[in-house]
C-alpha cells in the first residue's frame, strides 16, 4: 500500500467542480445521520433497561447488574454501527474515486476518507472497553467486580462474546492506524478486508454460531451483517459526499451508488428472512421481544429496499436519490437498533430445541457411515461460498456472451475450466464431502485437497481477469473509473507484485499448510462452521495464487521462465508428501478433543481416521501435478510457435531488404578494388 500521509490534504485530487447545479446541503445531512444513530442508541438503551435481566434468565447465567446488561447492548449497536460506517464508506472510496496518476484518491471521496479516519478510532477504543464488559457479563459480575477480582483474562478465555470483541478491536485498530497514513485507492481496497472480517467477527458469537442449523445460519449472517453494513455506510457517505463532481460524473456515479446499494438491500432482505425462519418459530414472533425485534427489521429492510427501488428509477436523479437514501439511513439504522436486540438475546428456537452433541458441534445430524451415495446426495449447502461461485460463474458467463455478440472468439476450453472449477467448488462445500467432512479428519482433508489442489487450477486456467479486461468497457478520461480500471490497478499494484512474487507465492502455499494442521489453528477453527469458511477461503486464495504464477493465462506483475515454472511444481512436491507421511505417523491426534466430542459411532479410532487422511494428502497431492505439467507444456509450445511465427513474418518482411543491401555491399567492395 503506498500513499500520502492524512495530514497533507494537498495531496489529494481535485477534479474541476462543476458549481451549476444546486450542491447538496452535506452539514444537514450529516446531523440527519447523526440523529437517527442517537435516536437509534436512545431506543436501544430503553430497551435494554426495560427489559432488566431477561437476557440473563433465558441463558440462565447470573445478574450482572443494570450497568453491565445495559453497556452490552448498546455497545453493541454502537460497535456495528462504527464498523458499517467504516465498510460502506472504504466501499465508496473504491468505487467512487477518480484517483490521480500517483494513485491518490481525489477531493469527491475524501469526506469519505475523513468518515474512516474519525470514526476508526472510536469504534477500536469501544472495542477495547467492551472485551471487558462482554467478559463481565459472560461471569456474572460487574466490570468493576471483574477488574478488582484480577479474572479479566479468565473470563475473556470462557467468553465467545469477548473474543469476538478481542479480534474486532485489533482489528479496528490496525484500520484506524492504516487509514491516517495512506491515501491511495489500493489501500482503501486492501483495508476492506480486515473491515469486513471485523463487521462479521461479532455475530459470529452470537445465535448464528450455535445450536441445529447453525451452519446455515453461520454463512447467512455474514452475507447479512456485511450487506447492511455496505448498505448503511455507502449511504452515509454518499449522502455527506460534497458535489464537486462534473454534470457527467455525477449522473454515473449515481446511477453506480443506486445499483450498489440495491444489491446490498436484496441481499440484506433475503438473508434477513432466511434468518428469522431459522431463529423464530411463527407462534413466536409476536409473543416475545426477540420476535417483535425481529418482525421490525424486516420492516425495516422492506423500507430501505423500497428506498433503492426509487433511487433506481428513472428520470431527474440527484435530489430524488439523496432523499430517498436520506430515509434509507433512517430504515438502516432502526434495522440495526433490531439486530442488536436479536443477537445479545437467545433466539426462541435454541431455547424451544433440545441440544445433542452433533447440534452444537455440527449443526445437523450424519445419516450414518460415509459412503459414496451419501457423499454426492447429503447436501447442505454453503450460502456464503455456494452462492459467490455461483455468482462469479454467471459473470463469467455474461462475459464471455459479450465477447460472443460483438464478433470476437473466447477458448472454449477456458469457459469449460472455469465452469467446472465454480462446479467443484460448490459440490465439495454443499454436498456430503463438506458435511463429513466438519466431523471426520479423513474426509476434511479429501475437502481440502479439492479445495487447495484441483479448484485453483481449474479456475486459474479459465483466466477470469483477461476475460474480464476484454468484455469490460473502458471508463477513458472522460468518465470516472469503473470495473476495468479497478481490475487494472488491482493487478499492477505493489501488492499483487508482493503476493504474486514466486517466493511468496510458494511459501504461503506451504508453510500455511504446515501452520494451519501442526498448531492450535485447525483444532481451533474445526469447532466452528465460520473456522470452516474461513480454512476454504485460504485454502482457495493460497492456491489460486500459487497456481496463478505457475499457470497463469492472466497479466500480472511478473512472469518466470516456463522451465523455472516446472521447478518451482516439482520444488512443492516433497513437501506435500513429506506432510502426508507426517500426519499418517503422527502419534497424537489433531483437534482429538473435538473429534472426540463429537463421538461419531462408525470413528473408533481417530488415530486410524488421521492416518486415512494423511493418505489422501499424500496420494491426491501428485494428481493435480500431472495435470499443472500437461498445462506448463502446452502453454510453453504455444509460446514457441508464436514466437516462431513472429520470426516468420520479421522475415518475411525485412529478409530480401537486408539482402540486398549486402549484395549492394559486395558490389561496391569489388568496383573500389578495381
Amino acid at each position: 500500500m503506498t500513499g500520502q500521509p492524512d495530514a497533507d490534504d494537498s495531496k489529494v485530487a481535485v477534479p474541476a467542480a462543476d458549481t451549476s447545479g444546486p450542491r447538496r446541503p452535506t452539514v444537514a445531512a450529516t446531523r440527519w445521520v447523526g440523529a437517527v444513530l442517537i435516536a437509534g442508541l436512545a431506543g436501544v438503551v430503553v430497551y435494554a433497561l426495560v427489559s432488566g435481566p431477561a437476557r440473563q434468565i433465558e441463558r440462565g447465567d447470573p445478574y450482572p447488574g443494570l450497568t453491565t446488561s445495559v453497556l452490552v447492548v448498546a455497545g453493541y449497536f454502537a460497535g456495528a454501527a462504527l464498523a458499517a460506517l467504516c465498510l460502506g464508506a472504504l466501499a465508496f472510496v473504491v468505487t467512487g474515486s477518480r484517483p490521480d496518476h500517483d494513485g491518490i484518491i481525489d477531493a469527491g471521496v475524501y469526506r469519505a476518507h475523513r468518515l474512516v479516519s474519525g470514526a476508526t478510532p472510536v469504534w477500536a477504543l469501544l472495542a477495547w472497553v467492551m472485551v471487558g464488559v462482554s467478559a463481565a457479563d459472560g461471569y456474572g459480575v460487574s466490570l468493576s467486580k471483574l477488574l478488582s477480582s484480577g479474572k479479566l483474562f479468565e473470563a475473556i478465555g470462557i467468553s465467545e462474546g469477548a473474543v469476538a470483541w478481542l479480534v474486532v478491536a485489533i482489528l479496528a485498530t490496525i484500520v484506524a492506524i492504516a487509514i491516517r497514513f495512506f491515501l491511495s485507492w489500493i489501500a482503501h481496497l486492501v483495508l476492506l478486508v480486515p473491515t469486513g472480517i471485523a463487521v462479521a467477527a461479532l455475530p459470529m458469537a452470537g445465535n448464528g454460531g450455535q445450536g441445529p442449523n447453525h451452519d446455515y445460519a453461520t454463512s447467512l449472517v455474514i452475507l447479512f451483517v456485511l450487506a447492511l453494513a455496505v448498505s448503511i455506510g455507502y449511504r452515509v457517505a454518499y449522502v455527506t459526499a460534497p458535489a464537486i463532481r462534473s454534470e457527467g460524473d455525477r449522473a454515473i456515479l449515481e446511477r453506480r451508488h443506486a445499483r450498489v446499494v440495491a444489491v446490498a438491500d436484496i441481499v440484506a432482505l433475503l438473508s434477513g428472512i432466511f434468518l428469522v425462519a431459522l431463529f423464530v418459530p411463527a407462534r413466536f414472533l409476536f409473543t416475545t421481544a426477540f420476535g417483535v425485534a425481529s418482525v421490525l427489521m424486516v420492516l425495516g429492510l422492506l423500507a430501505a429496499a423500497a428506498c433503492s427501488v426509487c433511487a433506481l428509477r428513472p428520470g431527474p436523479q440527484r435530489d430524488r436519490i439523496w432523499r430517498a437514501e436520506l430515509i434509507g439511513v433512517a430504515a438502516m439504522v432502526v434495522v440495526f437498533a433490531c439486530w442488536a436486540v436479536m443477537d445479545t438475546r437467545v433466539a426462541p428456537r435454541l431455547l424451544a430445541h433440545p441440544f445433542t452433541a452433533w447440534d452444537v458441534f455440527l449443526g445437523y445430524e450424519l445419516p450414518g457411515p460415509p459412503t459414496a451415495l451419501r457423499l454426492a446426495t447429503f447436501w447442505r449447502f454453503d450460502f456464503l461460498i455456494g452462492t459467490a461461485f455461483i455468482v462469479v460463474a454467471a459473470l463469467y458467463g455474461l462475459g464471455v456472451w459479450r465477447l460472443r455478440r460483438r464478433g470476437d472468439e473466447w477458448p472454449w476450453g477456458r469457459t469449460l475450466s472455469w465452469m467446472l472449477g465454480c462446479l467443484c467448488a460448490v459440490v465439495v462445500t454443499g454436498s456430503g464431502v463438506r458435511a463429513y467432512g466438519s466431523a471426520m479428519f479423513s474426509a476434511h482433508m479429501a475437502e481440502h485437497m479439492a479445495l487447495n489442489m484441483f479448484v485453483p487450477v481449474l479456475l486459474v486456467l479459465g483466466a477470469p481477469a483477461t476475460l474480464a479486461l476484454r468484455a469490460l468497457p473502458t471508463a477513458g478520461s472522460a468518465r470516472p473509473p469503473g470495473p476495468r480500471e479497478w481490475l487494472l490497478w488491482s493487478l499492477h499494484s505493489k501488492v499483487t507484485r508482493v503476493l504474486s512474487s514466486p517466493v511468496v507465492a510458494l511459501l504461503l502455499f506451504v508453510l500455511s499448510l504446515y501452520a494451519v494442521y501442526f498448531t492450535a489453528i485447525f483444532a481451533t477453527f474445526t469447532r466452528y462452521h465460520w473456522g470452516h469458511e474461513l480454512l476454504t477461503i485460504h485454502f482457495i486464495v493460497v492456491g489460486y495464487l500459487f497456481y496463478w504464477v505457475i499457470i497463469g493465462i492472466d497479466p500480472g506483475p511478473r512472469r518466470i521462465p516456463y522451465l523455472a515454472r516446472i521447478g518451482l511444481l516439482f520444488a512443492v512436491m516433497p513437501f506435500h508428501a513429506f506432510f502426508g507421511i507426517a500426519l499418517m505417523t503422527k502419534s497424537s491426534v489433531i483437534a482429538e478433543k473435538f473429534y472426540s466430542e463429537v463421538h461419531l459411532p462408525w470413528v473408533t479410532d481417530l488415530l486410524a481416521d488421521q492416518w486415512t487422511g494423511g493418505a489422501i494428502a499424500w496420494g491426491a497431492s501428485e494428481v493435480p501435478v500431472v495435470l499443472v505439467v500437461v498445462a506448463i507444456v502446452t502453454q510453453w509450445a504455444k509460446s514457441d510457435r508464436r514466437d516462431a511465427r513472429r520470426a516468420d513474418r520479421h522475415a518475411e518482411t525485412y529478409e530480401d531488404t537486408e539482402l540486398d543491401d549486402y549484395n549492394k555491399m559486395l558490389e561496391e567492395l569489388t568496383r573500389s578494388r578495381r
